[in-house]
């Protein structure tokens, strides 16, 4: 499907659900991982596509918060029942999110959003930065050949190879390298203090792997919007194509609220407002006007 204004994409095809929060724990500093319950919704849910996750019986703070799936669990039968979200703690919903325990309940919605779109290319390298790694874990399974997604399980051109350039202020905020290098990614730290890996910005180590020249190579990259902006900037000087998935703030998910917009080229020479929850959260980052 190439068309993220379809139909699919909307509200309409929502799961609403009270879920069963099987774990949440931490898995670095400020960092959680969260499991809840919900085979019909992890059935369903993409590479790229998030959920909204609101506080069980509580008004305070009253809207949700959008989360990315970071991967799917399957049951005794093989079948996908669970999904896990990572969240930094940032705010009233995740400072309260962290003491949620096991048993517990949440209100979430979902799947959400356009996720990436399967494209053939033999080497695919995801820039992070932040949390923005979170995306990312379902979709180098999937490129890998090792996971399928979707209800009907959809099939994806397979990638030679995924690389990770993953940036972080310091190495204790890094968080999920072990569940990419089990999938086979080849993992590379910047951090901006120097503790871990390379010392400096996530873009510098973007810079040597473009400087490498392969001839298919496919960008896609989520973090802090400055990051995004630099590293779109990058891949066009380099004519790589590149896709970033916006961390644009949301209230309702739905694309009812307009909060969410970011500014989007069109065909021409114009640009007009996309909502990211609909849009999005994934645009080509030739289009974003920064």
């Amino acid at each position: 499907m190439s068309n993220p204004l379809h139909a699919a994409y909307y509200a309409d095809n929502l799961i609403h659900a009270t879920v069963t929060v099987l774990e949440n724990v931490q898995v670095a500093r400020d960092t959680f991982r969260l499991r809840f319950h919900c085979p019909e919704m992890a059935s369903r849910i993409l590479p790229g596509q998030f959920l909204m996750i609101k506080l069980a019986g509580f008004e305070d703070p009253l809207i949700g918060r959008p989360l990315a799936m970071y991967q799917t669990h399957q049951d005794e039968t093989g079948h996908a029942a669970a999904i896990d979200v990572v969240y930094i703690v940032k705010g009233k919903l995740t400072t309260r999110l962290q003491h949620v325990r096991a048993e517990e309940t949440l209100q979430v919605w979902g799947p959400l959003g356009n996720g990436f779109e399967p494209q053939a290319t033999e080497h695919l390298v995801m820039v992070a930065g932040g949390i923005g790694q979170t995306p990312f874990v379902a979709l180098a399974n999937e490129v890998l050949g090792h996971r399928r997604y979707g209800s009907p399980a959809r099939s994806v051109p397979r990638a030679q190879r995924v690389t990770l350039c993953y940036g972080a202020r310091s190495a204790d905020l890094l968080a999920g390298i072990p569940d990419f290098e089990q999938a086979g990614v080849e993992v590379r730290i910047c951090t901006e203090d120097g503790s871990a890996g390379r010392h400096g910005r996530v873009t510098d180590e973007l810079e040597t792997v473009l400087a490498n020249g392969d001839a298919s190579l496919r960008v896609v990259c989520c973090g802090p919007e400055p990051m995004m902006e630099a590293v779109a900037t990058l891949t066009a000087a380099h004519h790589v194509p590149c896709e970033v998935s916006l961390e644009t703030p949301m209230a309702c998910g739905i694309g009812i609220c307009f909060s969410c917009v970011a500014k989007v080229r069109d065909q021409g020479d114009d640009w007009d407002y996309k909502r990211t929850c609909v849009e999005g959260p994934v645009f080509d980052a030739t289009k974003i006007l920064w």
